[in-house]
């Protein structure tokens, strides 16, 4: 078919981690009530794949994708021939989904999937396509099918991006051709963005360094991490096992192994490799140092010797060395004590006459054995001998343990070459030894079999009273060095029940050095006291371990809310059941509104105790409390809340507290509401009151009264008492209001005063048939008496009622008539002191109808003026002039509240007849009729001349002037600021405000305004760096005016910034420069100077 050039590669694809977040779906479930089923079609055809979806339980539109093969994303190959398509049916509450595939190409054939989501909802359907290729042939059109094989089975499937990043770049192209890659462009795109991960060792946490460098007869340590601590771990040197040996030195400590080299020599030079499952480590170990060679000398000669030589090397001949020189005349011999192999070798001898040389060979004598090595058992400690003899008794040998050369140490003493003691035994004296003398092949073998009682080693703990703390849902993994020879066999028990290995959440296991205790999810329940049980052919032992699982504590009890105040309340709680093993270190609380779900913590240190008083809440509002237990594990759960209480204070105490009367018997007692009452309100007060002298006070009001005042009665006279004053409300009793001295309980004389309205100082006028009712308040005790007199004769009571009170005095007059009319006396009497006031009292009627003459009359040029003649005015206070022309005979008015008996009448029409009428006015009004003029006012016309002024044009133009200049301003910063100036010009002139030569254009900083020729500039909440020179300008026509002003802005510590600003002009371009200095001045004053021109 050739290659498979695709329309959909255009894009880049699906990444590749969204390939993984589609294996991590959710179950699958019915979303799909209609799958897309597969079908075919011929190449160039058209196909459509329906997927629907019901609505009725969904609250928003689920998200659909179609997908092609196994990760290719088809929404991003929409286009002329993908068309992705959905639409709702509000009736049958079903989305549908649709797939159009326009005019197919042959490498459209393949399997095909669509996906659905809702939330964790989902559903997945696979389907496939075919295509037909169609041929015309001589008996008619062919078809083939041209479809992509399904996966079998038995294939496994290749993971072509896995292959891309582990493959070359130069095998990219050939990877896409083999497995049909159309969009490797797109996937080596995210190759690139990609990290390659390194494959993680499960064996090792950290590996071996690469290499390890050591002085000769230093120690050295290789240390790697453990991933899994539970691993066998082999060590080796050149593909060697190495065994624990005192050179060698095993150590573990956690998940770290150790491997301790000690005295490194040269041939401990070598590659060290450590071995956990099927992993490896390995490294290098360099020890600095050269090899030492020591070689000895045999020389005879007979001759005079300058210096012998033994293979070219000269032969010591010091005090301490084993060869000697004798000469006796010209002979001299070489003597060697206690020949060796290595004694073997040329001796030569230089002399003045020449050199002479011979060949020496040292051979050892048979060995025989006289006594053999001896299988040996020891208890551990105790001094191990081994010895043998062998003939002849100076051979030098070695003694190896396992293979490993013994060197002689403080512990470890060697004798007389074939013997070897050991001070004590210890587990790694144990193994096979074998005694090598040098020179022989023969060897001498025997082993040595270390046993030791068990023992577990419980200081390893580290834990006082041998008791393990561990927190609850933890991991406890609980280690115990054991030591036995043989290894012991270990057995854990809690109470009678014994720990198997097999255990799935509590399990014991043992190891060659120490046991283990593992516990995967802790519990409370796993409290108690272990026992550990170890056994061997050399004895048992036993141990006890005491494992205290601490976890959080239980809540608490609901708490109590006893107490409630304006903003606050008391709390108190019972401590949890169960602390958790762990003492409780103390409390956090909590809060809420009732109708709200988030709790506000009150406190962020500790609450020692199981009280607590919250504070700063919203009175009147309901709330609900709740405490967590805190141990040195954790929070615990929290408690319930308790149960909804509302925060109501009570009110402050009442105010203004003061006697009003005080009788023999009795005391009235007013005050004034408080200050704060709050949101519970105010239900009422309550009187008490107490002798002087005593503590006992007495609830005088046994029901709240709402008033504020209040009479305590049935006192005896002549006592003092104190009085207080309480306000009550849901909350309780207020703080009481207490009198801060003694009330004398008896009767006080008070002279009368009588306080006469200000109304009623001056003349009280009042109409014919109108009420009169007047109250005059008064003062005095005890009740005073009041008399009335009216023009210095007593009142008749038929004509004025009068009733009297403790505190005023009411006259009243039901129709007041001109008879009413006078002076009325009060007086009010208390014992011999009298206090008297005078009122006055006038009643009038309307005015009478005035008496006029005849009017006169009078003609001016501008109008006509009448007078009309004097009239009588004794019971009148102004009168009321109306006037009626012929022409229209309508009474218009004149004149109105005139009080003079002439006036003149202007603004009449010249040919007219005017009549006119007079009113007389007073407080009653009008009069009820009018006096007429008896003859009428007539204008009379005159001649009259026009004559049309002549008028001179003047010509009103002007340029711009400033009547009234800027004035230097100060401001503050932050406050907004203002510059006036006034203009006059003809036609209105342009203004242009400019700061520092600068027009102010478009700034909303600044506001300017033109009234009537006065400019206004405002400057809204200036800063320093809004002072300086300030243009107002304006232009017309005729020419052009400004006017200017400097504006500094104080503050009170700011920055004083100094710029200068040079303008260089080059041809065409122009250059500005800025210099700019800053420092801080306390009151800064912010000048800026208009710029200095530079010349070209």
């Amino acid at each position: 078919m050739g290659r498979k050039d695709s329309v959909w590669s255009l894009g880049e694809g699906q990444l590749p981690e969204d390939i993984d977040k589609q294996i991590e779906t959710p179950p699958l479930s019915t979303l799909l009530i209609e799958k897309p089923l597969g079908g075919s079609i011929t190449v160039g055809g058209d196909i459509t794949f329906i997927a629907k979806v019901e609505a009725k339980d969904l609250l928003r539109k689920p998200s659909i994708k179609w997908f092609k093969g196994k990760w290719m994303d088809l929404a991003s190959k929409t286009g002329k021939h993908l068309q992705l398509k959905e639409s709702f049916d509000r009736f049958t509450k079903i989305h549908t989904f649709e797939m159009h595939i326009i005019k197919a190409k042959e490498n459209y054939a393949g399997n095909y999937r669509c996906e659905v989501t809702y939330k964790d909802k989902f559903d997945s359907c696979s389907f496939d396509l075919e295509i037909f290729l169609v041929a015309l042939t001589s008996h008619g059109i062919s078809m083939s099918v041209v479809t992509r094989e399904p996966k079998q089975e038995e294939t496994p499937e290749v993971d072509v991006w896995e292959i891309l990043k582990n493959a070359r770049p130069d095998e990219y192209e050939k990877i896409a051709f083999t497995y049909g890659i159309t969009d490797l462009r797109g996937l080596l795109k995210r190759l690139k963005k990609t990290k390659k991960e390194e494959k993680k060792s499960e064996a090792f946490a950290k590996k071996l360094e690469t290499a390890y460098q050591v002085d000769k007869g230093g120690k050295i340590r290789f240390i790697v991490d453990m991933a899994d601590p539970t691993v066998e771990l082999k060590w080796y040197k050149n593909g060697q096992e190495i065994r624990p040996t005192p050179k060698y030195i095993f150590e573990h400590k956690g998940t770290q192994r150790i491997m301790v080299i000690n005295n490194c020599q040269i041939n401990d030079d070598a590659a060290y490799s450590v071995v956990a499952g099927d992993e490896k480590s390995t490294t290098e170990l360099f020890v600095k140092g050269k090899r030492a060679f020591f070689p000895f000398f045999i020389f005879v000669t007979t001759h005079v010797i300058p210096f012998g030589l033994k293979n070219g090397v000269e032969v010591p001949t010091g005090v301490r060395s084993r060869y000697r020189v004798k000469s006796e005349g010209t002979k001299h011999w070489l003597i060697i004590d206690d020949a060796i192999k290595e004694d073997t070798g040329t001796y030569s001898l230089m002399a003045t006459g020449g050199t002479t040389e011979a060949h020496v060979q040292v051979d050892l004598k048979p060995l025989k054995i006289i006594q053999d090595l001896e299988n040996v058992t020891v208890m551990l400690g105790q001094p191990l001998k081994l010895h043998c003899e062998i003939y002849p008794g100076n051979v030098p040998g070695r003694w190896y343990l396992n293979g490993k050369l013994i060197q002689a140490s403080d512990r470890i003493n060697i004798l007389h070459r074939a013997k070897l003691e050991a001070e004590s035994s210890t587990i790694h004296d144990a193994g096979d030894y074998t005694f090598v003398p040098e020179g022989y092949s023969q060897s001498l073998c025997a082993k040595v079999h270390v046993i030791d009682p068990p023992r577990v080693h419980l200081d390893a703990l580290n834990c006082p009273d041998n008791t393990v703390t561990i927190v609850a849902g933890n991991k406890l993994r609980l280690e115990i060095p054991i030591s036995g020879e043989p290894a012991p066999r270990v057995v854990w028990m809690k109470g009678e029940r014994v720990i198997l290995d097999t255990g799935s959440r509590v399990r014991a296991e043992t190891f060659a050095d120490h046991t283990c205790l593992t516990i995967d999810v802790t519990e409370r329940e796993d409290t108690g006291n272990y026992k550990i049980v170890l056994q061997n052919e050399a004895g048992e032992d036993t141990a006890s371990i005491k494992i205290k699982v601490v976890d959080i504590p239980d809540p608490p009890q609901a708490p109590l809310v006893p107490a409630v105040g304006g903003d606050w309340c008391t709390m108190t709680w019972d401590p949890p059941h169960y602390d958790g093993g762990s003492p409780i270190l103390g409390y956090f609380i909590e809060r809420k509104k009732k109708q709200s779900s988030r709790w506000m913590r009150l406190n962020f240190d500790l609450c020692k105790e199981t009280t607590f008083e919250p504070k700063k809440m919203i009175e009147g509002v309901p709330y609900e409390v709740r405490v967590f237990a805190v141990n040195a594990i954790g929070v615990s759960k929290p408690c319930e809340p308790s149960k909804p209480f509302i925060p109501l204070a009570v009110t402050s105490e009442p105010t203004n507290l003061i006697v009003d009367d005080v009788t023999d018997t009795t005391v009235t007692m007013k005050w004034r509401p408080p200050d704060t009452i709050g949101a519970a309100g105010l239900d009422g007060y309550q009187v008490e009151y107490c002798f002087e002298g005593t503590d006992e006070w007495i609830v005088s009001n046994t029901e709240i009264t709402e008033k504020t005042k209040y009479t305590i009665t049935g006192l005896p006279p002549e006592t003092k008492i104190l009085v207080r004053v309480k306000a009550i409300n849901k909350a309780g009793p207020s703080p009481p209001r207490t009198t801060q001295h003694s009330i004398l309980v008896k009767e006080v004389i008070e002279p009368p005063k009588i306080r006469i309205p200000r109304h009623l100082k001056q003349t009280y006028i009042r109409k014919v048939g109108e009420v009169v009712n007047l109250v005059v308040p008064f003062m005095g005790k005890p009740r005073p008496k009041v008399s009335w007199l009216k023009n210095g004769e007593p009142i008749e009571a038929s004509q004025v009622s009068i009733r009297n009170t403790d505190c005023d005095s009411i006259i009243f007059i039901r129709r007041a008539e001109r008879k009413h009319s006078g002076k009325y006396e009060m007086a009010v009497q208390v014992e011999k002191h009298v206090d008297t006031a005078l009122l006055d009292i006038q009643i009038v009627e309307c005015c009478p109808r005035l008496v006029a003459t005849e009017g006169q009359c009078r003609q001016k040029d501008y109008g006509t003026l009448v007078t009309p003649p004097a009239f009588n005015t004794e019971a009148c206070r102004a009168c009321h002039l109306n006037g009626m022309c012929s022409v229209g005979q309508e009474w218009y008015t004149c004149v109105e509240h005139y009080h003079r008996t002439c006036v003149t009448v202007t603004e009449l029409v010249v040919g007219n007849e005017y009549f006119f009428r007079v009113f007389a006015e007073n407080m009653c009004g009008l009069s009820e009729s009018a006096t007429v003029t008896k003859d009428s006012a007539l204008i009379v016309k005159q001649g009259l001349q026009l004559k049309n002024p002549e008028y001179i044009d003047y010509d009103f133009t002007e340029p711009p002037k400033f009547t009234q200049p800027l004035v230097d301003t100060f401001a503050i910063a932050g406050y907004n600021a203002t510059l006036n100036c006034s203009v006059r010009a003809n036609p209105r002139p342009k203004v242009i405000w400019m700061k520092n030569k600068i027009m102010i254009i478009d700034d909303p900083r600044y506001r300017m305004f033109s009234n009537q020729g006065v400019c206004t500039l405002e400057i809204r909440k200036p800063s320093p760096f809004d002072g300086g020179v300030y243009t107002c300008k304006a232009i017309n026509d005729l020419g052009e005016a400004q006017v200017e002003c400097k504006l500094e802005v104080k503050g009170q510590y700011g920055l004083m910034t100094v710029m200068r600003v040079f303008v260089i002009t080059v041809g065409n371009a122009v250059l500005v420069c800025m210099h700019m200095q800053v420092c801080v001045c306390v009151n800064p004053t912010f000048l800026f100077s208009s710029p200095v021109p530079v010349q070209e």
